[in-house]
């Protein structure tokens, strides 16, 4: 009885891994040779990002590992180079790899963050407003319009003005990373809702629809148990897209001195640390951090360009 009941268990996970299997966004993968690369090295800054404090030669948070006397060292295919900081470091004397490991870690915090507290408005408005229409519909899609009417770095200023009259410029500091999940989330979910309500609206008039009202079904269970599923695509796609965004959004705002401080590196901060050096030759400081930010948000993108011709065949060009 005991095999029978785990043969059962064991069924529907390998009847979901052959559906996997047969797919055709795995056959679509394994003929996108740009798509596994891009998924191999976003895994492997992943990887090595959440892993800083185990890779990282020095802890850049520990002033006592840092010497001031070590400041601007080229990385190692520079003369005068030192074999301990293969990097380099900056102006303040920390190891630039391991800055650049936390700066990462920080930076992709601070995106996946934003784009999940995007989702959750956008996804909520957008439901609502499609699937209840009349003015509730009207007043989501007016406030959306008037969000989008004020751009990220218009609400940073704004809400880091207000954080530092009211609590101080050192309590910014402290929770620069919540705030900026919270201004670039609140700044972007415009984008999900108009999406997620363009899909509702060509949902709700559909016969599953109709049928789950027939039932007796709650608005509520409908929206999210029925109509959601089908509008999983787009936002995947659009997820996608906003992660690199909001990533190129903290750096933006680190580099204008609206984000994380210098203290605390992200890719953001880094870039701007050592954009003042770049005329006294310090060039690494400021090119490495902007190279990997470079290669982080490309290859988030072609993910992202890649997921979207699989989930919309009529685009993909084989």
């Amino acid at each position: 009885m005991t095999t029978t009941n785990s043969s059962m268990a064991s069924a529907p996970v390998a009847s979901r891994w052959s559906r996997f299997r047969g797919s055709y966004l795995l056959y679509s993968f394994k003929r996108d040779p740009i798509a596994q690369l891009s998924l191999v090295v976003f895994i492997a800054l992943v990887a090595v990002a959440v892993l800083a404090p185990w890779l990282a030669p020095m802890n850049p948070y520990d002033l006592a590992q840092i010497d001031i006397m070590a400041s601007e060292l080229p990385p190692f295919w520079v003369e005068g180079s030192d074999p301990t900081y293969p990097m380099g470091t900056d102006a303040q004397g920390r190891d630039l790899l391991s800055t650049l490991l936390y700066g990462a870690r920080v930076s992709l915090i601070i995106g996946f963050g934003a784009v999940a507290l995007q989702a959750l408005l956008g996804v909520s408005f957008g439901l609502l407003a499609g699937y209840l229409g009349g003015r509730v519909d009207a007043f989501l899609m007016r406030l959306a319009d008037i969000q989008l009417s004020f751009s990220t770095l218009m609400v940073a200023i704004v809400v880091g003005a207000l954080v530092k009259a009211a609590f101080g410029g050192a309590t910014f500091s402290a929770y620069a990373v919540p705030l900026l999940v919270l201004i670039i989330g609140l700044a972007e979910w415009p984008q999900y809702a108009r999406t997620v309500r363009a899909s509702v609206l060509a949902e709700r008039s559909k016969e599953y629809v109709d049928a789950a009202r027939v039932m007796g079904f709650t608005s509520r269970r409908i929206m999210f148990r029925h109509i959601l599923p089908n509008t999983l695509s787009p936002i995947f796609v659009i997820s996608t897209v906003q992660v690199a965004n909001a990533i190129i959004s903290e750096a933006a705002l680190s580099f204008l001195g609206l984000g994380m401080p210098e203290t605390h590196p992200s890719l953001g901060s880094l870039i701007k640390s050592g954009f003042d050096y770049l005329q006294s030759g310090s060039w690494w400081i400021t090119l490495i951090p902007g190279l990997v930010l470079v290669v982080l948000v490309l290859v988030i993108n072609l993910l992202g360009d890649w997921l979207r011709d699989v989930l919309n065949p009529r685009l993909y060009k084989g």
